[in-house]
């Protein structure tokens, strides 16, 4: 046997790097060689060569039956990314091992273009027809068995996806159990990893509001909200409904929410606009607008001085993929108040590492933050246990990393670990 140990591997995600940022550079780093193919939008990563897909068809998409638009669209995606893989393949490319994310279609017919390649799944949720995300929130209903049914059809290309399957790595326990039973038993249960070198608390931070002409330091009144977008699905409506109360308790308590005005998750208004707009237009009158103060979307490092600075920050959400920002949230040392939903427990144990609170009651949520304002020194050691468990269970470099490339080593070789 040679000496050359390392492997070829393919990366495929839509949106490159998505949740390969830190493994693809660390198998790089060790000797590997990754080939990395993504998106129109996709980003490049130093030292990896990315070949960008094109999903759109050169006679344009035809028409189909609009509960079959979903599939079709991961069929594009699936053809396209075929063609430069077999493109790859005529120039050479033998992959020891594919690695991907199967949400978009992508990985559909990558058995067919390599059929002895195995393949890693990336498994973040598989939609569930009950119990999950859907139909969690009373004020948006399942709209009568022609919405049931276009889920049902939307988990067609996720369930073909766990034939085809070698072994797949989910980030939580909790998003682990939504895969079917029967699948269970080839997944490992590892995270992305969260950096707590750099992600950690710091003294002497602060925050500038630049358009408020404001200076937030350690100690004063901050409460901080995040996500992605400010939508239903991480509870921001709410939150912005709970906050006529918390002014009422602490006056001099100041928000900052960040986020865009967009939709990851879930649907926009219904009646058009933002859901922050919807939301600030229903309770005209009732908020302090001087003290809420929405700052869009923020670098990552500014967003880490946020979660330093503030008394106290805000996670909530309907039962779906864990976001990152909690966890860089505890890793800072923040003392968290999340919902009491089962994604955010499996990380969350009320009073020991942080608070929790019912997803639907607001008036516990605005009393719970008034408590830590009014007595913030009694709530630290919350925001350092936090910090303890990022460490212990989702530290990059010591736990996750380590198990991450462990994992593609067994999967190349084809020794399945014991699940």
């Amino acid at each position: 046997m040679g000496m050359d140990m390392s492997m070829d591997i393919v990366c495929i995600h839509q949106n490159f790097p998505g949740q390969y940022r830190h493994l693809a550079p660390a198998l790089v780093a060790r000797g590997d060689r990754v080939t990395a193919i993504g998106g129109p939008t996709a980003r490049g990563l130093e030292g990896i060569p990315l070949h960008r897909y094109d999903p759109r068809p050169a006679g344009g998409v035809p028409p189909c039956h609009p509960w079959a638009a979903d599939l079709q669209t991961k069929c594009l995606r699936a053809e396209a990314v075929g063609g430069l893989l077999d493109g790859l393949r005529s120039q050479g490319l033998r992959p020891d091992l594919v690695i991907g994310h199967p949400g978009w279609g992508e990985l559909l017919v990558v058995k067919d273009v390599f059929p002895e390649v195995p393949v890693l799944h990336q498994v973040e949720f598989v939609y569930q027809l009950e119990g999950g995300d859907t139909g969690f929130e009373p004020e948006f209903p399942m709209d009568g068995w022609r919405q049931a049914a276009r889920l049902r059809l939307r988990r067609a290309p996720q369930l073909l996806a766990f034939h085809d399957l070698d072994w797949g790595l989910a980030p939580t326990d909790w998003q682990a159990s939504t895969v079917p039973p029967l699948f269970r038993n080839r997944l490992s249960v590892i995270h992305e990893g969260i950096d707590t070198d750099r992600i950690t608390p710091r003294r002497g931070s602060e925050i500038r509001l630049e358009k408020a002409g404001l200076t937030l330091r350690p100690g004063e009144e901050v409460v901080s909200f995040v996500a992605r977008q400010l939508e239903p699905y991480r509870g921001f409506h709410r939150f912005l409904r709970m906050l006529p109360l918390l002014q009422q308790l602490r006056p001099q308590a100041r928000v900052v929410i960040v986020g865009g005005d967009g939709c990851s998750y879930g649907a926009p208004p219904p009646e058009g606009g933002t859901w922050r707009q919807v939301l600030l237009q229903e309770l005209e009158g009732q908020l302090d607008l001087e003290r809420i103060h929405f700052v869009g979307q923020v670098p990552h490092a500014l967003l880490h001085e946020l979660f330093r600075v503030c008394a106290c920050h805000v996670y909530l959400t309907v039962p779906f993929v864990l976001s990152w920002s909690l966890l860089e949230a505890m890793a800072c040392g923040a003392v968290v108040i999340g919902s009491a939903t089962a994604p955010v427990q499996e990380v969350i144990r009320h009073g020991e590492n942080g608070l929790l609170v019912d997803y639907f009651d607001g008036e516990a949520l605005a009393t719970t933050i008034a408590a830590v304002l009014a007595n913030p020194a009694a709530h630290r050691q919350l925001g350092e246990a936090a910090r303890a468990l990022v460490q212990e269970r989702y530290d990059l470099r010591r736990v996750c990393l380590p198990a991450q490339l462990a994992l593609v080593d067994a999967v190349a070789r084809g020794e399945l670990p014991a699940p």
